[in-house]
């Protein structure tokens, strides 16, 4: 049974994998950090943020202190996530679920 959790995420509370909501896909253990099973592109904050003003400053946070991170399905390719992190940073363990919670209410224990 699969029931969804963020707009681009599933639980498959069977498997107790995380899942792809969009192609299904199954991205790790529903008791990890999801972002672990995904594909991951660390962005220079400059790629994103332009100057207002061709020439002028950009409003980017300074790429010697921090970058963006973004996280990817590994078979549809659908951004999943993303964060800006000061560099050297850890990802960050943003959802951690009681899967035997889940797995009791909505599997009745099994």
């Amino acid at each position: 049974m699969k029931k969804q959790i963020t707009e681009n995420l599933d639980i498959e509370l069977d498997k107790e994998m995380w899942c792809c909501h969009h192609c299904e896909a199954e991205l790790i253990s529903g008791r990890e950090n999801y972002k672990r099973g995904c594909l991951v592109y660390e962005r220079e904050p400059r790629t994103i943020y332009r100057p207002v003003v061709e020439g002028t400053y950009s409003l980017a946070p300074n790429p010697e202190w921090t970058a963006i991170i973004e996280f990817y399905c590994p078979q549809c390719g659908v951004m999943i996530e993303n964060e800006m992190l000061p560099l050297g940073h850890p990802i960050t363990y943003d959802i951690e679920l009681d899967v035997d919670a889940l797995k009791k209410k909505y599997l009745g224990g099994k």
